[in-house]
């Protein structure tokens, strides 16, 4: 069986902590070893400008180590897309399927509270956005195993 790679990454909860702590430093980490040249799609209700984004993307850089390779940032914020919207509303969906433009195997990132997996997931199906796609859940296994008692 071949794997085809993915042509996009979609960043559900891309405003979100998670994003700032920890998957803004792997994605440039992955830009500097030129690994990451797909356009990147973050999905969050905020309304944001672009521009904001890119500050808390470089924000995040710095906060994590530094930005030692200014090419490597540029070139991640110019894969970097916004959609604000609310993740019931199939709006939002349709416009993550404009921002997808041509790519056909997104990867689709949920660093969401795992309350919201089944609406996100319902979501992309009910817009047609689930086929050649795959699911990434980003979730601590203490917020989805049930608690052990002693």
């Amino acid at each position: 069986m071949t794997r085809s790679q993915s042509d996009a990454l979609v960043l559900f909860g891309v405003t979100g902590d998670l994003a700032h702590k920890m998957i803004f430093p792997a994605l440039y980490a992955m830009v500097k070893r030129g690994v990451l040249t797909v356009p990147v799609i973050g999905v969050a209700f905020p309304k944001w400008s672009a521009d904001r984004l890119h500050r808390r993307v470089t924000d995040s850089i710095e906060r994590a180590g530094g930005v030692d390779d200014k090419r490597a940032l540029q070139r991640l914020l110019s894969l970097l897309k916004y959609v604000s919207g609310d993740y019931k509303d199939p709006a939002t969906f349709a416009a993550i399927k404009g921002a997808l433009g041509k790519a056909r195997r997104p990867a689709y990132y949920l660093a969401i509270p795992p309350s919201l997996f089944e609406t996100v997931i319902r979501g992309l199906g009910a817009a047609n956005l689930s086929q050649n796609a795959r699911v990434i859940v980003e979730s601590h296994l203490a917020a989805i195993l049930p608690r052990q008692r002693n």
